[in-house]
């Protein structure tokens, strides 16, 4: 909690400017920031929370820059990666993020799970990065597919977190507790809508099936 307060008094003191800083703190994010981006995240839902009847407490508005500076964020990290490919590994700094044994099991996991290793590393807090990166670099997926797989996952993460600062600005306590279970929370959300997709999925294919049959019937 200290370094949430810590954010959220920065923030405060540069009202004003609260939404650009917000903006350029989570694409930062992605570029190794020492500010988790969740926190980032829960900071400006309180701003949005205590500051209800001013342009920066529209709790859609400061959503939407969340939404924008993550995606960015993240986009840049998969570009630099497609753009640069392997030399990157060579700069001393990007090697902390993504040295060779790291990069070698974010390969493994595309080989396992193909591409929906992007939606579910926006879940995993310290391989967003290194996955986003070796995703761009391995030239595996395009970057629309990329856009869509991260943006679908950041339409269940970041309203969680910014929804979670904004209902708990008046009350730190459960604001805490909230925040202990978020990341469960998150996942719980991930379930529900994998679970959703899938009985949409088997009930397209029994209709598909048995219109195809009926179909055969008559001819």
């Amino acid at each position: 909690m200290e370094t949430l307060e810590a954010v959220v008094e920065f923030l405060q003191n540069y009202q004003e400017y609260s939404l650009a800083m917000i903006f350029g703190m989570l694409i930062l994010c992605g570029f190794g920031l020492p500010i988790p981006e969740d926190i980032t995240l829960i900071a400006a839902g309180i701003l949005s929370g205590i500051q209800v009847n001013s342009t920066h407490g529209h709790f859609a508005l400061m959503l939407a820059f969340c939404l924008a500076g993550v995606l960015i964020g993240d986009g840049i990290m998969f570009i630099g990666g497609r753009v640069f490919g392997y030399k990157l590994q060579k700069y001393t700094p990007l090697r902390k993020v993504l040295p060779p044994s790291r990069f070698a099991w974010v390969q493994r996991q595309f080989r396992k799970y193909g591409v929906w290793a992007l939606f579910f590393a926006r879940f995993m807090p310290g391989l967003r990065a290194p996955i986003y990166l070796a995703a761009g670099m391995s030239r595996r997926v395009s970057y629309f597919k990329f856009l869509l797989l991260d943006g679908a996952a950041a339409m269940i993460s970041v309203p969680v977190w910014v929804g979670m600062g904004h209902y708990g600005a008046q009350s730190r306590e459960d604001l805490a507790r909230w925040m202990s279970n978020g990341q469960h929370l998150t996942w719980l959300i991930v379930g529900i809508v994998i679970l959703a997709v899938v009985i949409i999925v088997i009930k397209n294919k029994k209709k598909a099936k048995k219109e195809a049959e009926e179909a055969k019937s008559k001819s």
